[in-house]
């Protein structure tokens, strides 16, 4: 077997709540979408870069940043609620219908500015390598441990992981005694096709393994203060966004 053939899709729905328009709110003179799509060109994993959006403006935008948007996401999986797999299988079924079947996609939220094209490159050659896995997904190691998390019921809290020896339950045990625990981020996701294509699809299968970001790679942009650290972050040098070499484009944040 060549090398698989895998399309970048970028989830851009115009619909955010808590962060209006996040998707192409400017981060260093460019919307934040235009990161996630350089980085997917520039990696050269990708046959092709797939913005799945329901907005025609978010479709412009990509276009100039060098993505494809061959066809608007359909509004009844662009909903705050609709599931990634309905987005996802819609678009791989319809490019394939188009004559471009893929053999594996990459999810790649634009909420994640500081991915670079190293990182993508980096999960795929892990991803490829691996032998008998459906997916790879972006994790880090936790901040806040679930060991030390309660339910509330009835006015009692309850252990939120019961588990643990009886003589040292782990929400009274210190930090490095307890289990290494990871949680995932937006950074990406990378899986074959025939997860979401087959009689009951998921975006993840059975078999996920880890790809651990290193510093910036895993922030996220969802809140408004993420915005500000997120620029506070390239102020200081701390973080470096991928290189973007085409004109900002001409967007009138004030309109949005």
């Amino acid at each position: 077997m060549g090398k698989p053939t895998a399309v970048a899709l970028i989830p851009a729905r115009s619909g955010s709540v808590r962060v209006k328009h996040k998707n192409i709110r400017k981060l260093n003179g460019h919307p934040v979408i235009a990161y996630s799509i350089r980085a997917a060109v520039d990696s050269g994993v990708f046959e092709s870069v797939q913005v799945s959006t329901d907005s025609e403006l978010y479709a412009d935008i990509s276009r100039h940043y060098g993505a494809e948007v061959p066809f608007l996401r359909p509004a009844d999986y662009a909903q705050s609620t609709s599931p990634d797999i309905a987005f996802v299988k819609y678009t791989l079924e319809r490019l394939r219908d188009d004559g471009t079947p893929y053999d594996a996609f990459s999810i790649l939220r634009p909420t994640s500015p500081f991915r670079l094209p190293e990182t993508i490159k980096r999960a795929w050659d892990q991803f490829t390598a691996h032998r008998g896995c459906d997916s790879l997904r972006a994790v880090e190691k936790c901040g806040e441990h679930p060991c030390k998390m309660w339910v509330i019921r009835d006015d009692v809290m309850h252990p939120l992981l019961p588990f643990g020896p009886a003589e040292q339950p782990w929400h009274s045990s210190q930090y490095p005694t307890l289990p290494e625990v990871y949680v995932q981020n937006a950074s990406l996701e990378i899986a074959w096709s025939r997860v979401a294509l087959c009689d009951r699809p998921t975006i993840a299968g059975e078999v996920v393994i880890p790809f651990l970001t290193e510093g910036a790679e895993g922030a996220d942009i969802n809140k408004p203060k993420d915005m500000w650290e997120a620029e506070e972050l390239v102020r200081t040098g701390k973080a470096r966004l991928p290189e973007i070499t085409v004109d900002p484009y001409p967007l009138d944040e004030s309109a949005l």
